[in-house]
């Protein structure tokens, strides 16, 4: 952060004038410094949701949520999907730069040779119940990591620090494939090192003893699209959450389990599971219209998931991207289920529709994501599980950024109290 214009926001309050920083970005809005607010006014700021707040500086990601810009250290989240791997975004986030050839082949080497789990991760998995949601699983499973790989907790030890990112990045996806494995009542699938990233950890879902499954090129280069869409977005819910958590000094393998827990919210990673279970409500391409009437009543409680969103007030970037992949996919495997049926003429309509095109409220990521996943096999409940897998390396970028920063503090919010004031305690008779 610079203060290169000496530029100051000045607060007025109880006849006195109080002068505070005002830093500026590289790019998006300046940021006034309120640190020292309640030493010098006795004042707290209040910010339900931390909409107006900056938590911290990050030289990671940036979102323009107004013109639809997602960059990760500075590249076009567009350019990344079509001409990155998703490992290379990986290096990119972690490093901030993408890497040569000599470093490109020593990440992937060291990814690939780290993705097995202690074999004793297995009772673990043995121990839930085979109905258990895979991302109640994901928690216990990646918070537990600590009690196997203790060389790699110490937050102060940088080389420490380095192991347990590519630790987590690598074995992400074994875990995920077993939580999948677990649920449907499937053997384990041991990971594969000839295999890339994305193609391994389909192999590790879908693939049975019983005969020979071959990875379809088009599957895969989707699958590492979607972990590239995903992998960061900047200080939200969940990210928040591993760097509160990780404020406190706990290690890395805690704070990625609360990110994960973050993650289950259905107003964070759960959207593109509650897509499908919109198209599931819709049920027929001959009930679209009665569910589009629906959602232009403000009177109806029913809203179309999956279109509009949050923080792009005009179009998601990554919508983009994911849109071209989902056709691949539904072409490629040609698949034949009714709900994509639907989800495809519901997507005509909306943006055709003048109420929809009027408000912005064009398909999103979580719409495309959640039929392309679903055309690949998965069933809803691992969706939110797959989001967890490419979030991963935004939410270890973010905790070793934080670790790194000298001026980080051990996150403490405050609050404007509201309940009773001082009472006296008056004891009951004693009998």
């Amino acid at each position: 952060m610079t203060n290169k214009n000496d530029k100051t926001a000045t607060l007025s309050l109880g006849g006195e004038n109080y002068d505070f920083p005002v830093y500026e970005a590289s790019v998006g809005p300046d940021v006034i410094d309120i640190s020292t607010l309640y030493a010098k006014t006795d004042n707290f700021t209040y910010d339900p949701g931390f909409t107006s707040t900056a938590s911290c500086e990050s030289k990671i990601t940036y979102i323009d949520g107004n013109k639809g810009v997602l960059l990760y250290r500075g590249y076009p989240i567009g350019e990344l999907a079509e001409n990155a791997s998703f490992l290379e975004v990986c290096f990119l986030l972690l490093n901030g730069e993408l890497p040569n050839e000599e470093e490109k082949d020593e990440f992937e080497h060291a990814i690939t040779y780290h993705t097995m789990l202690h074999d004793q991760m297995v009772t673990l998995f043995n121990g839930f119940r085979r109905d258990a949601h895979p991302m109640a699983i994901m928690v216990g499973v990646v918070g537990a990591l600590s009690a196997f790989y203790h060389d790699s907790t110490d937050v102060t030890d940088a080389q420490q620090r380095l192991i347990a990112s590519r630790r987590l990045i690598a074995k992400m996806p074994t875990i995920a494939a077993m939580a999948y494995k677990y649920s449907v009542g499937q053997p384990f699938v041991a990971p594969r090192n000839d295999l890339d990233y994305a193609s391994n950890f389909l192999h590790m879902c879908f693939s049975v003893p019983t005969e020979e499954y071959k990875v379809n090129p088009i599957a895969a280069e989707a699958m590492d699209r979607i972990f590239t869409l995903h992998a960061d977005h900047e200080q939200n819910a969940s990210t928040s959450t591993v760097r509160l958590a990780g404020s406190s000094g706990a290690n890395p393998f805690a704070c990625i389990a609360a990110g994960i827990a973050c993650l289950w919210g259905p107003a964070h990673g759960g959207a593109n599971e509650a897509c499908l279970k919109m198209l599931t409500e819709i049920g027929t391409v001959d009930r679209i219209p009665e569910f589009i009437a629906r959602a232009k009543d403000k009177s109806d409680p029913f809203r179309l998931m999956g279109f509009g969103h949050r923080v792009y007030k005009n179009f998601d970037p990554r919508a983009t991207i994911m849109q071209q992949t989902s056709r691949d996919v539904l072409k490629e495997l040609n698949v034949q289920d009714p709900l994509l049926d639907v989800a495809v003429e519901l997507e005509r309509i909306a943006l055709e529709d003048e109420y929809f095109v009027e408000k912005k409220l064009y398909p999103n990521i979580d719409f495309y994501s959640g039929i392309t996943l679903r055309a690949l096999g998965f069933p809803t409940s691992m969706f939110t599980v797959l989001f967890a897998l490419a979030r991963t390396v935004g939410w270890i970028s973010q905790w070793n950024e934080m670790i790194e920063d000298p001026k980080q503090k051990i996150g403490r919010p405050r609050q404007i109290y509201t309940g009773e004031t001082l009472r006296d305690f008056k004891p009951m008779n004693k009998r």
